[in-house]
């Protein structure tokens, strides 16, 4: 790796109307079945699908509840979920299907995209299963609606220019850590549930000397040869003086959170853990919506 490259990080959100393919583009991205085929419906939350890294770069994919007309309330709700996941990405997908035309589906997404001022590329999906003369067409038609950043034709399933689309998002995003280690491919529920409880503890004791913009990244969690589930969590803020506090004199501090906060994880795995707690300067890192909790992870989900 070149030192003189700086470390990209964001996060992307892919939108469209159900069965355009999103799925599949994932799994084509990671490489890998990951559980994202599941015909639930859509919960409230928006949720970590699948997760790209490489040596310099690292793409979070944010599935978000499906923009549709809202029929009730809690559609209304939904769909104001969804927007809210798309002011906090560095660029958003939106994927149409080639062999279908432009439906009211898709031109609500439209409608509620042109609000954005995030970049929207449009990815048309399934060009392997149209005469390649169509597309021309399907790209005209879709460029009367609005102006896309890019308009990117795949075919997920053959994996068609699914290179091309990532070498395009890696242009758009900002400077940032690597969020999650370079195996994981999808979030695990326990993941952040660990990590809220180390934020909680750090915010007990630390009362108001650290601001709530704390973060917790757990970063790898695994069985050692002792039968223990080793979990290597980071604490991140935004200013030196914090990691002092958290800290705290000889460490006192780091301790205790990390006594607390096991005695709560031990609990939630129903197994014994080993907590290696270290804390990271990121200088402003609330400024972008990186901190996991504005993806909608809360403890009562799970």
């Amino acid at each position: 790796m070149e030192n003189n490259r700086e470390h990209t990080s964001g996060f992307v959100s892919i939108v469209g109307r159900p069965n355009v393919g999103k799925s599949t583009l994932l799994n084509r991205v990671v490489g890998q079945k990951i559980a994202i085929m599941s015909d639930k419906a859509q919960t409230t939350r928006n949720k970590i699908q699948g997760i790209y890294t490489t040596d310099d770069s690292q793409i979070v994919f944010i599935d978000t509840p499906g923009i549709h007309k809202p029929k009730h309330r809690l559609g209304d709700f939904m769909v104001e979920s969804a927007l809210s996941s798309l002011r906090g990405v560095d660029v958003i997908l939106f994927m149409v299907s080639a062999v279908e035309k432009r439906g009211p589906g898709d031109n609500f997404i439209i409608d509620k995209l042109k609000e954005s001022n995030t970049p929207v590329f449009l990815l048309i999906n399934k060009i392997d299963e149209i005469h390649p003369d169509k597309l021309l067409e399907i790209i005209d038609d879709y460029r009367t609606q609005m102006e896309f950043e890019q308009i990117i034709p795949i075919s997920a399933t053959e994996g068609n220019n699914v290179e091309t689309l990532l070498s395009e998002i890696l242009k758009y995003l900002p400077e940032g850590p690597q969020f999650y280690p370079e195996d994981q491919v999808t979030d695990h529920p326990e993941y952040f549930i660990v990590s809220e409880l180390i934020r909680e503890k750090v915010l007990q004791l630390t009362r108001e000397e650290v601001p709530h913009s704390v973060a917790v990244v757990v970063e790898s969690m695994q069985r050692n040869e002792l039968g223990k589930v080793q979990v290597h969590a980071a604490i991140i803020v935004e200013r030196s003086s914090q990691k002092g506090i958290i800290i705290g004199k000889g460490g006192k501090m780091l301790k205790d959170v990390g006594i607390r906060a096991r005695r709560d994880i031990e609990v939630l795995l129903g197994d014994k853990i080993y907590l290696d707690l270290w804390v990271k300067v990121q200088k402003d890192w609330r400024d972008r919506q990186t901190n996991l909790q504005d993806f909608g992870y809360r403890k009562e989900d799970y």
